[in-house]
């Protein structure tokens, strides 16, 4: 390796042509700050390239076409040949080099030397001091003779000579090897006389006073030159600190950058780290109701009972734990809307999550790793990113799988809260398997642990394990959780985890339903019937949807009376959704219209979300529930709206009047928070964009049948499920009509946002800091998800 002046890094090649090292990784990710694999093209180049030219590959595209340069790499330290040059200027301008000493026993006296070398700065100050110490010498030392003698003894200009010496580092001690043998020389000297006389002569045998005091500072001087070597030592950082930041360990959390600089959050001291893990227990574990991960010091005794000292835990499980801290805190930031404090927790979450992925763990934190995996996905998924939801949920079952009976608890509320937000899933993609991403290349199946063993009556009945091992690894629950509910028919799981397992059944049964009525075809006797349709069916009197919402409410009541806990609002908001919607299928006033509870219903749920708007984040379909409950107080407005007689100016009545004033009210303030949050949420989330009412156009429209809300100006879901709320008054032809009209809508505006490159957050004002804070998230999650699917495969 040779080097040029212009301070870049040279090589040579086998025919003795040089060639330019190049920087490891390209301009854009180092202007970008973020993660560069080195490829020509490297991974962000080609990615970029690809979502913006919207191609799938980039086979047989010229490199040149991706803009991914990498530039010379600079030689590190200083040019060869100017520290030279440097220290001979500072000999010049002191007037010459360091002087040596040497003894001349032969012809007397000390000779000064030039050339010895000059460590550090000369330090002026004292240099003057010793000359004034050697000035203060007895005149028979100034000749450099005593008393006559032939002898040369120590002349005056010792002193300063010797502190022309070598200077430590420019901090004023001396060097060692040049103090020591000055010294042993004259305390040599000393210790003989210092003299010897050629006759005659008087001979002095004690040492002069003015020696005696060089001695003594000569000491002092080489004591605080040790002193100052043993304080830089100590003061020097550790080696791993000392690292250059591409040259230390990635997944040490000591040296992770994106560790260390949120692990105070971590602790329970940390006021703003206890705030953010509130907006999460508020906001999605009042629904899960999901174990919380203990401190090093609590979870320490689990290991080993005999110490609480949580530095005998190993590496791995440290990193465990944090994992998991880390996913709750960082849904917390996510609700409270801090979104690139959201973006480096999850990425310190994933950091954690990839020092601990190959390492042997303990069998007490595989619960923990599997809880992280799961919350981990549900950020990925709030974020639009659904593929990733669907492989780390996948992981978090494959955790779950390897767990032991009764080992731990809260394995029941970690499959319920699986199975819940997998209905959300269900919905979304309506229930149509061929359209869920592949990710089997990624994250293979779980190995099946053969056929379970039927013990209880209800899984005799069901012909379904409540195993959790058995429920992980079923084939049919590798993409979602399908069929007869497994926590639901487990007596012996808690009470809350068997209601919510009732919910995530029903919504299903509610998505196949309106799918089929979507296609005209028989819920039943259809081409394709789902697997929870055939459980329905199968157990009508149990499962039907409406029997699911009345035994979760029962569920529920006998929570809350024996734990004696306030009323939980998640449970409840989601059985008040759920009763008003079936209610209304099942039944209807004389009329036709809305009864009276389901208007009670609803407008529980609206105020509910009005007092509590963070539950819009909980798990599941719940933002989706409360739209929905929006629209049909639309539907009820109109319905009172329609009554009124117009040609003789007729008022409503003092009850009907009332109620829409309330409904009213009730509508502008949901449906304010709605928008506000539909904003936050990526295209693919979004329900539906509601419209307001348009008072001032109401004056003067008199015709009859004009609505009070034009709920045809609604922005729909994807869902079809969703859809059925709005065009519940249309005909069937209109609704297909707006069905597909709606889709093409949302396929151009996920057009636009593929054109703009907005990223998958669905947020408008994205900066470059915190695009490079995305994109370091997603090459983690690319990274530690190969780690996982040799794992799983494995």
């Amino acid at each position: 390796m040779a080097s040029t002046s212009s301070n870049v890094s040279i090589s040579t090649d086998p025919t003795n042509r040089p060639v330019a090292a190049l920087c490891a990784s390209c301009d854009r990710c180092r202007s970008r700050k973020t993660k560069c694999d080195g490829n020509r093209p490297c991974g962000n180049c080609a990615s970029r390239y690809m979502k913006k030219n919207r191609l799938t590959s980039i086979e047989g595209i010229d490199v040149s076409l991706f803009e991914c340069v990498y530039s010379p790499a600079k030689r590190r330290g200083p040019v060869p040949g100017k520290s030279s040059a440097k220290r001979t200027d500072e000999r010049e301008k002191f007037g010459g080099g360091a002087v040596g000493m040497s003894v001349d026993v032969n012809g007397g006296g000390l000779t000064a030397n030039d050339g010895g070398g000059m460590n550090g700065v000369m330090n002026k100050a004292p240099w003057m001091r010793m000359d004034q110490l050697g000035g203060m010498m007895p005149p028979m030392f100034e000749g450099g003779s005593v008393m006559g003698g032939n002898e040369n003894v120590l002349g005056s200009n010792m002193f300063s000579q010797y502190n022309v010496g070598n200077m430590n580092n420019g901090s004023g001690g001396m060097n060692d090897s040049f103090v020591f043998q000055p010294q042993q020389q004259l305390m040599q000297q000393s210790n003989n006389g210092m003299f010897s006389t050629n006759g005659g002569g008087d001979v002095m045998q004690q040492p002069n006073l003015a020696f005696q005091q060089q001695m003594q500072m000569m000491k002092q001087m080489q004591n605080s030159n040790a002193h100052n070597r043993i304080d830089s030592m100590d003061s020097a950082p550790p080696l791993t600190q000392r690292l250059r930041k591409e040259e230390a360990p990635p997944d040490n959390i000591g040296v992770e950058k994106s560790v260390t600089k949120h692990l105070s959050l971590l602790e329970k001291s940390s006021v703003f780290g206890n705030r953010l893990r509130s907006y999460y227990s508020l906001a999605v574990d009042t629904l899960f109701n999901l174990p919380p991960v203990p401190s090093d010091d609590e979870y320490c005794p689990k290991i080993n009972s005999n110490t609480n000292n949580s530095t005998s835990l190993a590496p791995c499980d440290i990193a465990v734990l944090r994992a998991a801290r880390f996913a709750e805190i960082a849904l917390g930031a996510l609700v409270s809307h801090q979104i690139p404090l959201a973006l480096e927790l999850s990425n310190a979450a994933v950091v954690c999550l990839k020092q601990c992925a190959e390492a042997p763990i303990h069998q007490s934190c595989m619960y923990h790793i599997a809880k992280a995996y799961f919350l981990h996905g549900m950020f990925r998924s709030y974020r639009g990113d659904m593929p990733r939801y669907f492989k780390y949920r996948r992981v978090c079952l494959a955790k779950l799988a390897q767990l032991d009976n009764n080992e731990v608890g809260g394995i029941e509320q970690l499959i319920s809260a699986v199975a819940f937000h997998d209905s959300w899933a269900y919905m979304i993609y309506n229930a149509n398997a061929s359209d869920l991403p592949e990710i089997d290349d990624i994250i293979p199946q779980i190995s099946s642990c053969g056929r379970p063993s039927l013990v209880t009556d209800a899984e005799l009945k069901y012909n379904v394990s409540t195993d959790h091992r058995n429920i992980a690894s079923d084939p049919n629950n590798q993409m979602w959780i399908q069929g007869t509910p497994p926590v639901f028919i487990n007596n012996e799981a808690p009470p809350l985890s068997r209601a919510l397992d009732a919910l995530a059944c029903a919504v299903r049964s509610c998505c196949d339903h309106a799918n089929t009525r979507y296609d005209g075809s028989n819920e039943t006797h259809g081409p394709n019937p789902s697997l929870t349709c055939r459980a329905v069916t199968a157990n009508i009197n149990e499962l039907c949807s409406r029997n699911m919402v009345l035994s979760a409410f029962t569920l529920l009541q006998q929570s809350e009376a024996s734990n004696g806990m306030e009323k939980n609002h998640g449970h409840h908001l989601l059985v008040s959704a759920m009763d008003a919607f079936l209610d209304g299928g099942e039944r209807k006033d004389a009329s036709g219209g809305i009864t009276d509870a389901q208007i009670q219903s609803l407008l529980s749920v609206c105020n509910t979300i009005i007092e509590k708007p963070y539950l819009l984040y909980q798990g599941g379909i719940t933002y989706h529930m409360v739209s929905n409950s929006a629209v049909l107080l639309c539907h009820l407005m109109n319905s009172i709206y329609a009554k009124r007689d117009v040609s003789s100016n007729k008022p409503l009545g003092d009850m009907e009047a009332a109620l829409f004033d309330e409904v009213l009210d009730t509508f502008l303030a949901v449906r304010k928070l709605l928008h506000n949050h539909r904003r936050k949420i990526p295209v693919l989330l979004r329900c539906h964009g509601l419209p307001r009412p348009n008072l001032i156009n109401l004056q003067r429209d008199r015709t009859p049948g004009a609505p009070f809300i034009n709920l045809g100006e609604t922005h729909m879901c994807a869902s079809r499920s969703c859809q059925g709320f709005v065009l519940m008054a249309c005909s069937p032809c209109v609704a297909a009509e707006r069905a597909q009209a709606a889709e093409r809508a949302r396929q151009e505006q996920r057009n636009v946002l593929d054109d703009n490159d907005f990223g998958k957050d669905g947020e408008w004002d994205f900066d470059d800091g915190l695009n490079a804070v995305v994109d370091e998230l997603d090459l983690d999650d690319e990274a530690l998800l190969s780690i996982l699917g040799k794992i799983v495969a494995a």
